[in-house]
């Protein structure tokens, strides 16, 4: 089903015609729908490779943005994340850039495959560390590396704040959420030097081995800027794993304050924006919001 309006088709059919056409040494491989999110559809090719097609032109450069930086991320981060394989060219069946990466194994974040919560916020903690502690590499808040999930929260009210109306029905305590919101827009900005993001830590995007953090995919959202909205996800995680979270990363008042309300704001526009079209995808944000709501209880 199309999520947006501008969005390009990309069935099974169209990458088969891509595969023989631009990767002819992979045209024969078994080819299987392997998941899609809001931004990309995936295939499984094969047994050791992904194939990400962009829905829209806007998350194409995501993914050109993906195969410059993540080469250079890799070395310095213990948990695997994507290696980049092929960059495939626009035609005229599929006119976006699109990208084919080596296959990870693992299982999405969730009750079924954490053995323990608390270590798996240790985890990821740790992760966020290393990956705010890796050195810009000349990268500047700039250009593709500028998106919003690295700004100021006050910047983002526009599109925030007409969600809540939306949300009502929806979710138990809309007022409580938009107090949370307004009374973050007051903060002081934050202090902190910008720091590479990944910008979308959530669940589905956090892969489980073992009963363990084993690796972090869709660097799309890849920015420099404030660190803040980096740990917005922790929302959808148990507590035990967001408290633990907190413990390594020491984040003082104020940060989990402002991360909250970044919490918030993709919570509320997703929720209202794919009720319809995506309702998996406004499920995780109508959980995401009653943990908010439940944590400020």
């Amino acid at each position: 089903m199309a999520l947006h309006e501008d969005e390009v088709p990309a069935g099974e059919a169209v990458v088969r015609g891509l595969l023989v056409a631009q990767c002819p040494e992979w045209a024969e491989l078994p080819l299987s729908r392997a998941g899609a999110g809001t931004d990309n559809t995936m295939y499984r090719l094969g047994d050791e490779l992904l194939v990400r097609m962009p829905r829209r032109p806007f998350t194409a450069g995501m993914l050109v943005k993906e195969r410059h930086w993540l080469p250079r991320l890799a070395p310095h981060l213990t948990v695997a994340i994507p290696e980049p394989v092929h960059e495939g060219a626009p035609t005229d069946a599929f006119p976006l850039p699109w990208s084919v990466y080596r296959w990870i194994d693992g299982d999405e974040a969730g009750p079924g495959t954490v053995r323990d919560w608390g270590a798996f916020g240790r985890d990821l903690a740790e992760f966020v560390n290393e990956l705010h502690g890796t050195d810009l590499m000349g990268a500047t808040r700039d250009g593709d590396l500028s998106w919003y999930r690295g700004g100021l929260l006050r910047d983002c009210d526009d599109w925030v704040s007409p969600g809540f109306a939306a949300c009502e029905g929806l979710v138990s305590d809309v007022p409580t959420l938009e107090r949370l919101w307004r009374e973050a827009l007051t903060l002081p900005d934050p202090v902190a030097p910008h720091t590479w993001l990944h910008a979308d830590l959530k669940p589905t995007n956090l892969l489980v081995r073992d009963g363990a953090l084993h690796a972090v995919i869709d660097f799309a959202g890849i920015a420099v800027g404030f660190p803040d909205a980096e740990h917005a996800p922790v929302w959808d995680l148990p507590p035990e794993a967001r408290d633990a979270y907190w413990n390594v990363t020491g984040l003082d008042d104020l940060t989990w304050q402002r991360a909250r309300a970044w919490a918030i704001a993709p919570g509320v526009s997703g929720l209202s924006y794919y009720r319809e079209s995506f309702p998996e995808f406004a499920e995780e944000c109508r959980a995401r919001l009653e943990s908010i709501i439940a944590g400020a209880r």
